[in-house]
């Protein structure tokens, strides 16, 4: 053969392989994106893969003299060839997809214009055997290469060295069809290979490269989304994935497309295993690194019609559309676990987790409505049976589902029918025994079920999206109290628990400025009480809250101190006027010696920091005394009151002793003069 032909051969094979590799890694960045960068670069992964299958043939052309012969007209002839080749890679792109019927017609074409392409531009692969060997084996392995090329089976290095792998066959195949049609004779007087076409490409090749680099570099600061027409409140403000309610949109869309064509489809309910100890031990803006990379990985999975979203503070949803069977789905569920449980990056550090996975398949006997239920169950079941594996809903599993799907249910109705109400547990001041404050705990007063205490509720709550419409509620509602307590002559501050969920909402400041003003109070008189762990969250939102409350004029106050890892340099900086004592170590304060040590250095710490201490869970005289001696401010439990209504809360507070028989004498009397009393002596004893 000749030497220039091998050159030129070698050089147009290394280019063919670049080529398709770029678009390869192009349409696989597309996976995710939004949906108008998304087309943009499927458009540029199908002209490079194009061109990529277009230039060997070219290259290795025979025409009269390079000189004698214009540039158009010697591209002219090779036209046909490059359409085909673009419709090829427009179709190899197409096919990985499950939006049925296009997949399929994709799939037709492709074979077809991969033969339409060896025709135009590699005849001599006919002359090598007959049709159905020569043509037809170049025609199916492109075919199968093309679209191997643009499969993405999966995150890491494995999927990128398969796509890889792809390009470099396809490239094979395609230049020896090439060489087959160059003649004997050789290349003729008119090849150059430093010529107009070999800058063209090489310019071509410069692109591809450098958008390669950027999407690179995109890609560990962007948070891909595929957006679609998604409205922006419904993405999720941390990793920029949808969010249940979207989803569950989707889902019914999906669902009554599988009734009408036969289709089948999976919803898998993914919860990460140990995110609780990254949290806890590297702090919460590690967590929300970590959360983004989970959601980052997860949008690899999602092709076509497929939506993932995030329902919970580690907890995602997955839809799959036009799945085959459990198989199919079994492996999906595998590469899902095997993607998460990689090792994530936070901080120069290695963090790792793994997840648990609920399947539940449609249709399946199921109605669509209860298909994330179904999931929840399963995924349940697989923690129970260790984690970090799949598992599919089964029948017996419906009686857990059923009471959540149902509770869920009646909730948001709840909301409606106005079946939410308000109890208030008092604070006692120490040293003059008054009432300072109450604070409001919500309560479900069901039709059938009774009283409903909010730790059967609200955990369904956060992670069915019913949280943030809850909250909002309780805002009015305390406000509202707050103003017929004020007109009836008690002027008292009103506490209210805000969630962490509610500190990342950017609008939540202004939902309860709305309020104080719509009901005359003033803010001083609302206690916003956040936990500890919320507290101690450093994202951007949450800061912002923290001030815009702190400016507000609301009394700031950290609940569950104890509990979390407070920053301290952090703390001193937060805008709060007390900390609240978990009841955990109230419990033991008066028989433990490290609760006792833990409680007076929470009080030490509070006082030199300018903050009021609050005790809640004291139960007994005991636990009263010690707290006193330790000089705690405020205190709050069952040994002063249960939560009350609001009613009973007022007469309580103005001593109304026609309601005395609703409240055990030392809930009601005595407690409160031996509060006087004891607060007394300690006055004594300080003087």
């Amino acid at each position: 053969m000749d030497q220039t032909l091998i050159t030129i051969l070698l050089a147009s094979f290394l280019v063919c392989v670049a080529l398709l590799w770029l678009a390869a890694e192009t349409g696989a960045a597309s996976t995710g994106r939004p949906t108008a960068l998304a087309r943009a670069l499927v458009a540029g992964s199908v002209v490079l893969a194009g061109c990529g299958l277009w230039w060997p043939a070219h290259a290795l052309r025979v025409h009269e003299a390079v000189s004698t012969v214009g540039v158009v007209a010697r591209l002219l002839p090779w036209v046909p060839a490059l359409l085909l080749a673009l419709l090829a890679s427009v179709a190899g792109a197409h096919v990985r997809r499950r939006d049925w019927p296009w997949a399929a017609l994709f799939a037709v074409a492709l074979p077809v214009a991969a033969y339409g392409h060896a025709m135009f531009s590699a005849p001599g692969v006919f002359r090598l055997a007959p049709a159905w060997v020569g043509a037809g084996t170049l025609t199916m392995g492109l075919s199968i290469a093309l679209v191997t090329a643009q499969a993405d089976p999966g995150p890491g290095r494995r999927a990128s060295w398969r796509r890889a792998g792809a390009a470099v066959v396809a490239a094979m195949l395609v230049c020896l069809g090439a060489a087959a049609s160059v003649p004997a004779s050789g290349l003729g007087a008119g090849v150059d290979l430093g010529g107009t076409d070999w800058s063209m490409m090489a310019v071509l090749l410069a692109l591809g490269v450098v958008l390669r680099v950027v999407l690179v570099q995109s890609g560990a600061s962007a948070l891909p989304v595929r957006a679609g027409r998604i409205r922006p409140g419904a993405l999720d403000h941390l990793t920029g994935l949808p969010t249940r309610l979207h989803l569950e949109g989707r889902l019914r869309a999906s669902a009554t497309k599988c009734d009408a064509r036969g289709g089948h489809l999976a919803v898998l309910f993914i919860d990460l295993d140990g995110f609780k100890p990254v949290n806890d031990g590297f702090g919460h803006s590690s967590g929300d690194r970590v959360l983004q990379q989970v959601g980052q990985r997860l949008q690899a999975f999602v092709r076509g019609g497929d939506a993932v979203a995030r329902v919970g503070a580690d907890e995602f949803l997955l839809l799959a559309i036009g799945v085959t069977g459990r198989e199919a789905v079994t492996q999906l569920a595998g590469r899902v676990i095997e993607a998460l449980s990689r090792p994530y990056k936070v901080d120069q550090r290695e963090v790792g987790i793994s997840c648990s996975v609920g399947i539940a398949l449609y249709p399946d006997k199921c109605s669509q409505n209860k298909l994330i239920a179904r999931a929840d169950a399963a995924m349940h079941a697989a923690k129970k049976a260790g984690g970090a594996r799949a598992c599919f809903y089964a029948p017996e599993m419906d009686a857990d589902a059923q009471n959540k799907f149902d509770m869920l249910s009646e909730l948001r109705q709840a909301l409606a029918n106005d079946e939410l109400e308000l109890h208030y547990q008092p604070k006692i001041d120490v040293r003059s025994g008054k009432v300072t404050a109450a604070e409001a705990l919500l309560r479900w007063r069901h039709p059938t079920r009774g009283m409903v205490m909010p730790d059967a509720f609200l955990p369904l709550a956060e992670r069915s999206g019913l949280i943030g419409p809850l909250g909002d509620w309780v805002i009015e509602a305390a406000c509202k109290q707050a103003r017929a307590w004020r007109d009836k002559g008690l002027r008292m501050r009103v506490a209210i628990n805000l969630s962490a969920h509610q500190m990342r909402q950017d609008d939540i400041v202004d939902r309860i400025a709305q309020a104080l003003e719509t009901h005359r109070i003033h803010p001083s008189l609302l206690t916003c009480e956040i936990t500890e762990t919320a507290a101690m969250e450093d994202t951007v939102a949450t800061q912002e809250t923290f001030r815009r409350l702190g400016e507000l004029g609301a009394h700031l106050s950290i609940d569950d101190f104890g509990t979390g890892y407070s920053s301290l340099s952090y703390l001193r900086q937060l805008p709060a006027e007390e900390l609240k004592i978990d009841a955990s170590f109230v419990k033991d304060v008066d028989t433990s010696a490290d609760a006792r040590a833990i409680v007076d250095a929470v009080v030490k710490l509070a006082h030199a920091l300018g903050l009021k201490v609050v005790a809640e869970g004291v139960e007994t005289l005991r636990q009263q005394k010690a707290l006193v001696d330790m000089g705690c401010d405020e205190l709050q439990g069952y040994l002063f009151a249960k939560p009350m209504t609001a009613r009973a809360l007022l007469m309580w507070a103005m001593d109304d002793r026609a309601v005395s028989a609703v409240f055990r004498p030392s809930l009601f009397g005595e407690t409160r003069q031996a509060t006087r009393q004891q607060a007394h002596e300690v006055t004594t004893r300080r003087a």
